[in-house]
């Protein structure tokens, strides 16, 4: 989660002129929430895909080593889920940053 919200902290801050170009336009905040935490949503649903991919593979790499079925939907749906919450709760510290920025301040905001 830590890395997931160091990547999303990032982003944000290299789009602080477009942030505040649109809210000097009239985004309000909920707008510019909603920006960010969609943005959040496609990167992590991105992730979760590439990684059940790997993991289906790895599993059948390693499945005797395993004390469950390397194809175990209850484990694979689990972790998904966990992974998938932790990435939008570290993604809405963000996209909340974001939404409260001065306009003024973010369009002199040195990249």
């Amino acid at each position: 989660s830590v890395g997931i919200y160091g990547v999303m902290a990032y982003s944000v801050t290299q789009r602080t002129k477009e942030i505040g170009l649109r809210m000097a336009l009239g985004a309000e905040h909920a707008d510019v929430l909603r920006m960010v935490l969609r943005q959040g949503l496609k990167l992590t649903t991105l992730g979760v895909a590439i990684g059940l991919l790997a993991a289906f593979g790895a599993t059948r790499l390693i499945a005797n080593l395993l004390f469950v079925s390397p194809t175990d939907a209850r484990t694979f749906a689990a972790i998904s889920v966990l992974l998938a919450a932790v990435a939008m709760a570290a993604s809405f510290l963000p996209a909340r940053r974001a939404s409260r920025v001065d306009p003024l301040v973010a369009l002199r905001h040195d990249s």
